[in-house]
């Protein structure tokens, strides 16, 4: 790890661990020459970071590409031997159908997968999200129609239960399951995300709040079936209400627009138009039950580049709030 040289440096390092999505590194604009994970390593590990929150899916660590124990163990070496760990793992199970398929028997299977996999890297929080588009609710603004639309109830009554069995599961091995609202998936208004909590009603179930998502969710309303629901004070209203619910937190910005009218765009810091001065101290107020901030550039077109930056910004952050 790179040696603290101020004070500034000292306090970071001893209040909160800093960890970046690799999935910034993969797919998007860097899908066709996604960054190796060797390298994805040594640069975070370069910048200072503590750790990283990996994308477990393409070309990096994941549990169909390392199937074996002694595989995963060298990719759990590679960092604890630079003083590095996981914060989390974004399981790859945008291929099962959460919503309308006709059981969750695939879904639990590969959730399993997955859990195992955490299990043999160390990883003590895995993220989920309800898989579908938005539209499986009903008409998105001008959008074209599902071919698939379900009733609101059967929907909810789905996804809690999965994702009750899945809190269970994952609290039996230790490991905490977070839930990403954002506009690219069903469930993204604000009252959603509470009936979601209240339905699934388990200690091991909470949200993650990534701060561009609650602006796209909070104030903009992007992408809800439906009457548009928003909150006044849009992200920073959200942080309040969740208080006490948030299991994994995101930090990155929002400029208020979609990326490829599917989900929302994650700027660097200074790149759009959160108040982190204003919002910070909500979010700490909220609470979260580990030390762990994550920067988020997923789609960023030069999140390679983009990195050096967000990691000074979100220090800083740290230095003020933490």
């Amino acid at each position: 790890m790179v040696t603290p040289k101020t004070w500034e440096e000292i306090f970071v390092a001893k209040s909160k661990r800093i960890s970046i999505g690799t999935w910034a590194f993969a797919i998007g604009p860097y899908e066709k020459s996604p960054i190796p994970f060797p390298e994805v390593v040594e640069k975070l590990h370069t910048l200072g970071f503590d750790g990283l929150e990996l994308g477990g899916f393409g070309v990096h660590p994941n549990p169909d590409r390392l199937t074996t124990k002694e595989q995963r163990a060298e990719v759990r070496e590679m960092l604890e031997s630079r003083g590095m760990g996981f914060s989390g793992l974004a399981a790859d199970l945008w291929s099962e159908k959460l919503i309308t398929a006709p059981d969750a028997k695939s879904y639990m299977a590969t959730f399993r997968k997955n859990l195992r996999f955490c299990n043999d890297l160390g990883i003590d929080v895995i993220r989920v999200d309800t898989t579908e588009d938005p539209g499986v609710l009903g008409q998105v603004g001008d959008e074209p129609l599902q071919p698939t639309i379900v009733n609101y109830d059967d929907a909810l009554k789905r996804v809690r239960d999965t994702w009750r069995q899945c809190a269970q599961e994952a609290a039996d091995v230790g490991i905490r399951v977070v839930w990403e609202f954002e506009p690219g998936f069903a469930f993204n208004k604000p009252s959603d995300i509470f009936r979601i909590l209240d339905g699934v009603n388990h200690d091991n179930f909470m949200v993650m709040y990534d701060t561009c998502h609650a602006n796209m969710v909070g104030k903009y309303g992007a992408r809800q079936p439906g009457e548009r629901e928003t909150l006044p004070g849009g992200a920073k209203e959200l942080a309040q209400k969740l208080k006490g619910k948030i299991g994994r937190l995101h930090l990155i910005d929002s400029d208020g627009e979609l990326h490829d009218n599917h989900t929302s765009t994650h700027p660097p810091f200074g790149e759009g138009e959160l108040d982190f001065d204003d919002l910070m101290p909500v979010i700490v107020d909220a609470g979260c039950p580990d030390d762990w901030w994550t920067i988020d550039l997923c789609f960023w077109p030069d999140a390679w580049v983009a990195t050096e930056k967000c990691k000074k910004f979100i220090d800083q952050l740290v230095v003020k709030y933490a």
